[in-house]
């Protein structure tokens, strides 16, 4: 029955009645009747039908209706999230006791140009489960304040659900039943920690965000079954490399190492380079509660100085990190490379290792850079000057082929040995980190290649062409801006390079190069292959770093079983066809939470960073201009707002059109990219905000 109502509703694009559908399928009794009520009712549940105001039935997807994500405000208002689409605005009378984060249906009620409202008809899932929060008693009832102030959420706790928790604990707590739209029941689940204990900021985001920081008592005991070093029958089947000149460059602080490098120059002038990655699966079998709970988790996060790791110390800086002077098994990819940067041959197999030296990334581009080498350097100098030379092949050819490099300044957040923030500066990136970049790029797309050129299922790193809507909105907003922009005639990753080279000279670039990259769309892991935009590559994948990403672990996992295993059985194939559209989505979406997570982390430690510096003045230049203010992005990335409120000089309206204030006497105003001088007014650690005025 289902399959005959959706194609009578296909027809002409009907909206049919009850009684119509009724004639429509020859119904003519009542255990017919009500079969269709049951089928229609787990149609519309499923989002394939609507019915409309009037009860008529239409197939979903010819309705005004759409299903996102809800992402709410601190005003009480809020906005739907449609893949594909414009964000349509809900006015906090049309949220329906919708909260952040609910996957939801919203009607389309009104369009004016590319701006859509709407009004959200139902939830169809929850996503957010439990909330953190700070424990208060009232009258004798335990009571949670979340920490996310959009959520307008009361949830009472009943005295046999709180784990003991009193005032001033953070917690975790989970919804049980609700009360009415804004209240619900709910049982605490973890105690965090009190609010004032070092470190519980941290984990209070992190738990908010399902990131966990301690492991189950199934992994712990895993781990007194795998050895702290390689045993003897380990090095059998496996290319002995511990003669080669093998290293690792990492940051200052870099205790989980997944790659280590090799070069030698060949006879015909070719370069020998090896990528040699941790070979994490070999200890992580799939199935077992180490892999479960590295499933569960997907990525590793790195908050301010925290790192919450997706394995296990004993796991992640011990046996399977590359430490210098241990034997340890790797996955290699060994590419033969000629003077245009193309990969003429290569080999991919299991090897054993033992790096020689664990390199900074400041003492190699104090060689790279400055030529300085450092004390115990001397003997890979000239290995390290190789290495420069052919990382700028690789970088060139690339560039060639249309990788665009969006060059955004990331800060660094430096922290007490309490975890409080004493300063936040720029995040260094030299010829080093390029290097390693241009290599791990190599060997992740040489991986890709092989595979797919096998026809086995595999799990690949994608990024689609970006919406040409979005684009065409990006170009008219710089023509505003009085910059001249050659029309892109088609959008390839090419003209979006040439696009960016024609902005580097502009004052407003930085800010113009994040615009452009959120108008993009966001590289996902996915087993159907549509290429990576951004690198203009037709073939890529995560295959160099299995210790804090999963999808990485789960290529190893496929070479072993595909290439040195040699399994390619109809039922391992189909079997992994099917479990990488899994792991693909889940890990997505676990690295969309960690990327979220160490944004708001950053947000609340640059907010807490500047708490110390009321009254202070700063340089820095307007980063986005909106009806309620302006906002301040300083040289540090720290970014601030001011209020509109605090421009008390004149009395500013916003300018859609130039995307501007302007003054009725200031005719010009403020505009996106003008450097201004601004005092710190004030600073909230707990709603990570930094408010400034403008100082003539």
């Amino acid at each position: 029955m289902e399959e005959k109502i959706l194609q009578i509703l296909s027809k002409d694009n009907n909206a049919l009645s009850i009684y119509e559908l009724e004639d429509e399928l020859g119904i003519d009794t009542a255990d017919e009747l009500k079969e269709l009520l049951k089928v229609l009712n787990s149609l519309e549940q499923d989002l394939k039908i609507y019915r409309t105001k009037k009860d008529k039935y239409m197939l979903f997807d010819n309705s005004n209706l759409k299903v996102g994500r809800f992402m709410s405000t601190k005003k009480g208002y809020g906005f739907v999230d449609i893949e594909g689409d414009e964000d349509v605005f809900v006015d906090q009378q049309n949220i329906n006791g919708a909260i952040n984060s609910d996957q939801v249906v919203v009607e389309i009620t009104s369009k004016k140009g590319l701006k859509l409202e709407g009004r959200i008809l139902r939830v169809v899932e929850r996503k957010l489960k439990q909330f953190v929060g700070k424990v208060y008693y009232k009258n004798n009832k335990c009571l949670i304040d979340i920490d996310d102030k959009k959520v307008n959420l009361t949830i009472i706790v009943d005295s046999d659900k709180t784990l003991g928790a009193v005032s001033g604990h953070k917690v975790l707590v989970r919804l049980l039943n609700r009360i009415d739209n804004q209240t619900y029941k709910g049982a605490i689940i973890k105690i965090l920690g009190h609010v004032d204990d070092p470190g519980v900021d941290i984990l209070s985001i992190a738990a908010k965000y399902e990131i966990e920081d301690e492991f189950p008592e199934s992994v712990k005991e895993q781990l007194k079954t795998i050895p702290d070093h390689v045993l003897e029958d380990e090095y059998k089947d496996r290319v002995d490399l511990r003669d080669k000149t093998i290293f690792t460059i990492d940051g200052d602080d870099t205790k989980d190492i997944d790659d280590a490098i090799s070069l030698e120059k060949l006879e015909n002038g070719n370069y020998k380079l090896g990528v040699h990655i941790a070979d994490v699966s070999y200890y992580v079998k799939e199935n077992t509660p180490l892999d479960e709970e590295a499933y569960k988790r997907g990525t590793s996060s790195y908050l301010a100085n925290t790192v919450i790791p997706m394995l296990p110390h004993e796991l992640s800086n011990g046996i399977c990190s590359l430490n210098p002077n241990v034997d340890r098994l790797a996955i290699s990819c060994v590419m033969e490379i000629d003077k245009n940067g193309e990969i003429v041959d290569y080999d991919i197999f299991e090897s054993v290792i033992k790096s020689r030296i664990q390199m900074t990334y400041k003492k190699v581009n104090s060689i790279l850079e400055n030529n300085i080498i450092p004390e115990g350097y001397e003997p890979y100098a000239d290995t390290l000057k190789q290495m420069s030379e052919l990382a700028n092949i690789l970088r060139q050819n690339k560039i060639r082929k249309g990788y665009i490099d969006f060059e955004i300044d990331e800060a660094k957040i430096i922290t007490n040995q309490d975890g409080e923030a004493i300063d936040v500066k720029l995040r260094e990136r030299g010829i080093g980190e390029k290097l390693i970049e241009d290599f791990m790029i190599a060997a992740n797309e040489t991986v890709a290649k092989h595979v797919t050129y096998l026809d086995y299922p595999f799990i690949y790193r994608v990024h689609g062409e970006p919406n040409e809507e979005k684009i065409n909105n990006f170009l008219n907003f710089i023509s505003i801006l009085g910059y001249s922009v050659k029309k892109m005639k088609k959008i390839t990753p090419k003209s979006m390079q040439e696009l960016l080279d024609s902005l580097k000279d502009v004052k407003e670039y930085s800010i113009l190069s994040t615009l452009l990259l959120r108008s993009m769309q966001k590289a996902v892991y996915d087993s159907n292959n549509i290429g990576h935009f951004g690198l203009a590559s037709k073939c890529y994948t995560h295959f160099t770093s299995p210790i804090r990403r999963y999808p990485d672990t789960t290529v190893h996992r496929l070479l072993r079983t595909y290439l040195f295993n040699k399994n390619i059985s109809n039922e391992t194939l189909k079997y992994w066809e099917q479990k990488l559209v899994q792991i693909s989505e889940h890990t997505s979406e676990r690295e969309r939470a960690a990327i979220d997570c160490e944004r708001e982390v950053d947000d609340m430690k640059m907010a807490e960073y500047m708490e110390k510096h009321i009254g202070e003045e700063y340089t820095g230049i307007i980063s986005g201009v909106m009806s309620f203010g302006i906002f301040i992005e300083l040289s540090n990335k720290i970014e601030g707002l001011v209020r509109i409120e605090d421009l008390k000089d004149d009395y500013y309206r916003y300018d859609e059109r130039t995307f501007s204030l302007v003054g009725n006497k200031n005719k010009r105003g403020y505009r996106l990219g003008d450097e201004v001088k601004v005092e710190v007014k004030s600073a909230s650690k707990i709603n990570h905000t930094v408010d400034f005025i403008i100082k003539k």
